[in-house]
């Protein structure tokens, strides 16, 4: 049975950004002699440092304090240049084409501002494939609390439990199977490694993934 409406994460779902800020991250950590692994920094992905703090962990590391605005700013230089030529990951256009074409409501449900996700998705010409998308401020709480996907079956006037929600993080399958809803996951180079096990279904790529869902 197709859902009623299916919701996406952004980051890492709809454009490969979390690659870059991951590298921007470890090149800070680097820098001052320390490693981040990914199964460290994996913890804040799909929501905030409020989880896990690489903040919090380089200073622990290096009993320093630092200038948290200046290094931020020089990040932020850094991830935009390496995402500036970035596009949609593989096989998401021809999806959220195909999903539309069967008259679902399609939702972006995201831990990001709306500052980060409403320019991607206006850049990449995306955004009139979401009939909503709501981001950190729309809810109390963000990913893993269910409470963005419960707005959004709200704004969508779907019952949660007719949803289907398509993640990469835990953080994010731990908050849209708190809220009720269906989730598969497709996984990428920075969120491969984690648990999954709570999720309907894992797929490779999106090509697979339309063919399960629509059969197209």
């Amino acid at each position: 049975m197709l859902p009623a409406a299916v919701m996406f994460d952004f980051d890492g779902i709809l454009v490969d950004t979390e690659w870059a800020i991951y590298q921007a991250w470890l090149r800070t950590f680097q820098r001052h002699g320390h490693d981040l692994p990914l199964s460290l920094y994996t913890r804040c992905i799909g929501s905030d440092f409020g989880t896990w703090s690489p903040k919090v962990h380089l200073e622990d590391l290096t009993k320093l304090g630092f200038d948290w605005v200046e290094l931020d700013a020089a990040r932020q230089v850094e991830v935009h240049g390496a995402l500036e030529e970035e596009g949609c990951i593989d096989g998401v256009l021809e999806l959220l084409g195909a999903v539309q074409d069967r008259g679902i409501p399609q939702a972006v449900v995201s831990s990001s501002s709306h500052g980060w996700v409403d320019g991607w998705l206006e850049k990449l010409g995306l955004r009139d494939f979401f009939l909503e998308v709501v981001c950190r401020d729309d809810a109390p709480r963000i990913k893993p609390a269910p409470d963005l996907y419960c707005a959004a079956a709200k704004k969508l006037g779907v019952e949660p439990r007719e949803c289907l929600v398509i993640e990469d993080s835990q953080n994010g399958l731990l908050a849209a199977h708190a809220a009720g809803m269906r989730t598969w996951i497709v996984p990428n180079r920075v969120t491969a490694g984690l648990d999954f096990s709570l999720a309907e279904k894992v797929v490779g790529n999106f090509e697979k993934l339309r063919e399960e869902l629509l059969g197209s």
